[in-house]
């Protein structure tokens, strides 16, 4: 802060004729003496730590002698802790008194109804605990613990952290709470649960102290493989980075930090340092002992301890006594409290000592984290000033005019509040400096640890968070498995493509199970939540990571099925050809001759031609098969029907002409008459096929609804009233037939064929009731292989049951192929 105030006074610029004075005081690492020094600050006086109580390892100095009295100031830089500046920013707001903070980062001070008077150079913690949780979701870290202090710190960060990872696939897996009071058991519980927990990245909220206890704890139990995500409250311990105790389980951090920055001329300020230059710098001489091992002066050294802490926190205001050049500041500060009483005078030192060669953490520049808020905080409190200061009109005084210009002696808080919430400028380093209510930008460091030769771990900046823009060099890293492989920290690994996620009951959604997708369905990126369906015109593969086109399938000669049916079509029409040359050679016997020979040669080519129908079944459909293969079989089929319906008739007809009275019956079923019968009952059949063929004819029909590989091309009826006319008419027949013939089938004779073709009419119809259902639920090219199959099976049932018997006497059993064998009774 000195430093910086010492710049701007040298700049011609900012503030030209204004020098800025300081006056520095201790909070002695206690609230009600921060409130006390900043109340005696506002009201002008000077204030020790001990000055109302009795505090006896405190000290004070001043550089040009102590004052009692003064001038109240205008604005306040100090809170170097959220509790601090809430109780500070509360007790001066009702003076509209600004106060500027560089460390305290609680969220609750953006509330600019409670906090107006509040501003800060470091960004809130809402903004590291939404990187942290920008980092899980940019690294897949699905599956996080948590480690929180049990105060508003950690709450508040592991709340904006939960809030931040809804809907992201981002799951807590735990959330342990360190409380100070029991640090030890909560670090030991803590530690517990790290172990045991499945998950590989653990996000810590809390304080070094906090984190230096669960590490023990860690170390204890060799927990050497999880991914740290610090927060800026740890994330650059120098105590955590030096102890080699704890390098196994802290290797590999990944931490969010206060932005470092160069301040130029800082390292020569630090190293140009004196104590014969600020006599009354007790920090300054306490250092020069403990460096040089000398006295830099002869009086005797003034060192005391402060309670348990390591460091004072400093309280720093600009006051209102405004001079020239040559005004010096007042300073009032208590020194630090780590160092151990010396207990033997130190010899004088010989002036020749230098800071120029000594390398050190106070000489240290390259981590300006703290310290660069603080030179930030001085840059915009003087530019306020500036602003406020400025003349709108400074000619006015020269004409005698009254001045319009503030005075830096009559400072208004209310007026500077003003100005510093308009405060926009652009600092020595470049960089662009404003408010946005009592905050500024969010910016930080992204910082790894990294192992040393030594054994120790060092500080390696690998990214920068500015606002909403994450830059991270993610080569740069060095994870705690020691390579530059991200961990993996995971509940259930992510599903791969052609299956989907399937939650798990009672369980957070990062854990869940992988199911394939159906068929049809498909899913081709990772995690993928659902699997989509396919088009109708394609089908999944086997793997169901994309859809291919459906294949067009049919019942074709090439297949099994086809060569199956084709091979027992064929064979139907051999055995039938062969059966009608038998009955050809035979056309004069007794056998053959019997029941109207004729019909029986009509009857074999009908069953020939029922036969070679169903070939017509067999290959790709077009719009002439489709509708030719219809009429073949319902026209083939009347016509074997007719042609048994009409031997029943004659059967029947030729017994009961035999009766009394009836001789003339005979007439009617002569030769001409049968075959007139046979023609009428096929023309009708023919009628309905031409009918249907010319209004709605079957037609080639791509069958999208089979849910499979292939799509079926199949032949649809057109109409369905066709094709249930056409069966329906066949059905008929072949009832009237078995009608006829089951009361046929106890007449006298041998030659009487009515038991023959009521059997076989008992099968006919036995396949074609069968066939419906069969049909019907068959998918695909199925359907036509039932048909073929009826029709196979039909056509040899009736070519087996009338014609088997008669083949059989012919060539077996020729002395029954006789007139009178076949008369006898």
């Amino acid at each position: 802060m000195v430093f910086a105030v010492e710049e701007i006074n040298r700049n011609s610029v900012l503030l030209p004729g204004v020098r800025l004075s300081y006056r520095i005081l201790d909070s002695c690492a206690r609230y009600p003496w921060a409130l006390q020094g900043a109340l005696s600050l506002v009201a002008g006086e000077s204030l020790r730590c001990n000055s109302t109580a009795n505090l006896p390892h405190s000290a004070a100095f001043g550089q040009t002698g102590e004052r009692r009295g003064g001038k109240s100031v205008p604005l306040l830089i100090g809170g170097a802790s959220s509790s601090t500046a809430i109780v500070l920013s509360r007790s001066l707001g009702p003076l509209s008194l600004p106060l500027i903070s560089y460390q305290s980062s609680c969220p609750c001070l953006s509330d600019r109804r409670q906090f107006p008077n509040f501003f800060r150079t470091i960004p809130s913690d809402v903004y590291q605990a939404r990187t942290m949780a920008r980092l899980a979701i940019r690294f897949h870290w699905t599956w996080v613990g948590a480690v929180v202090s049990n105060d508003n710190y950690g709450r508040l960060a592991i709340q904006v952290f939960e809030e931040e990872i809804q809907g992201a696939g981002v799951c807590l897996a735990f959330i342990e709470t360190l409380t100070r009071e029991t640090i030890k058991r909560d670090a030991r519980q803590a530690a517990v649960t790290v172990e045991a927990s499945t998950a590989k990245v653990i996000l810590i909220f809390t304080w070094y102290t906090d984190v230096q206890q669960v590490f023990l704890e860690l170390a204890k139990r060799n927990v050497t493989d999880r991914q740290f995500l610090a927060s800026e409250a740890w994330s650059t311990s120098d105590d955590l980075l030096q102890n080699v105790a704890l390098s196994k389980v802290a290797s590999g951090v990944l931490g969010v930090a206060i932005r470092s920055a160069a301040i130029p001329g800082f390292g020569n300020y630090l190293k140009s340092l004196h104590p014969s230059h600020r006599p009354d710098d007790m920090i300054l001489k306490v250092f020069w002992e403990k460096e040089f091992g000398c006295s830099p002066g002869s009086t005797q050294s003034h060192v005391k301890t402060l309670s348990s802490h390591s460091s004072s926190i400093f309280n720093s205001s600009i006051p209102s006594s405004w001079s020239d050049r040559s005004s010096k500041p007042n300073v009032l500060i208590s020194f630090p409290a780590s160092r151990s009483p010396l207990t033997h005078p130190l010899p004088p030192c010989s002036g020749t000592e230098t800071l120029k060669g000594v390398e050190n953490l106070f000489t240290d520049t390259s981590q300006l984290r703290a310290t660069y808020n603080v030179y930030l905080a001085v840059y915009a409190a003087a530019h306020a000033f500036h602003n406020l200061l400025s003349c709108p009109d400074r000619n006015s005084l020269t004409r005698g005019h009254r001045s319009t210009c503030v005075s830096p002696h009559n400072i208004n808080p209310v007026e500077l509040l003003q100005h510093l919430n308009k405060v926009n400028f652009t600092t020595p380093q470049g960089e662009n400096f404003y408010f946005e209510g009592g905050d500024i930008p969010a910016v930080y460091d992204l910082v790894n640890w990294q192992p040393t030769p030594e054994g120790s771990l060092k500080l390696v900046t690998i990214g920068r968070v500015d606002g909403s823009d994450l830059h991270l060099n993610q080569s740069a890293i060095q994870w705690s498995t020691g390579s530059n492989q991200v961990p993996i920290s995971v509940c259930s690994e992510s599903c791969p493509p052609g299956t989907r996620v399937a939650r798990r009951k009672g369980e957070p959604v990062c854990c869940f199970d992988c199911v394939p997708c159906a068929e049809g369905e498909i899913s081709n990126e990772t995690g993928s939540p659902h699997c989509e369906r396919c088009p109708l015109e394609f089908w999944s593969n086997s793997e169901r990571t994309v859809c291919i086109l459906r294949q067009i399938d049919f019942l074709s000669f090439n297949e099994t099925m086809g060569i199956t049916l084709t091979t027992a079509a064929v064979s139907g029409v051999i055995v039938t050809t062969v059966v009608f040359l038998i009955f050809l050679c035979y056309r004069h016997t007794p056998v053959v001759r019997a029941n109207n020979s004729e019909l029986s040669f009509l009857l074999l080519l009908s069953l020939k031609l029922c036969f070679l129908c169903s070939l017509v079944f067999i290959g790709r459909p077009s719009v002439w098969s489709c509708r030719f293969q219809q009429a073949a079989f319902g026209i083939s089929f009347v016509l074997c029907v007719s042609c048994l319906l009409v031997k029943t008739m004659v059967v029947l007809a030729a017994f009961r002409s035999a009766r009394p009275g009836a001789e003339t019956l005979m007439k009617w079923f002569g030769p001409g008459q049968q075959r007139g019968s046979v023609c009428l009952f096929t023309c009708i059949q023919v009628i309905i096929c031409v009918i249907w063929l010319s209004l709605n004819p079957p037609v080639p029909h791509r069958d999208l609804g089979f849910q499979g590989s292939k799509v079926n091309l199949e032949c649809a009826m057109g109409s369905v009233v066709g094709f249930s006319l056409v069966l329906g008419y066949i059905g008929l027949l072949a009832c009237l037939c078995l009608l006829l013939a089951f009361l046929a089938r106890k007449l006298p004779d041998n030659f009487n064929e009515a038991k023959l073709i009521t059997f076989s009419m008992l099968i006919f119809c036995a396949v074609w009731v069968a066939f419906v259902p069969a049909y019907v639920s068959s998918p695909g090219k199925y359907t036509v292989a039932v048909e073929i199959f009826a029709i196979l099976a039909s056509s040899y049932g009736l070519l087996l049951c009338i014609f088997a018997p008669k083949c059989f006497i012919i060539l077996l059993r020729p002395e029954r192929n006789t007139k009178k064998h076949l008369m006898a009774r």
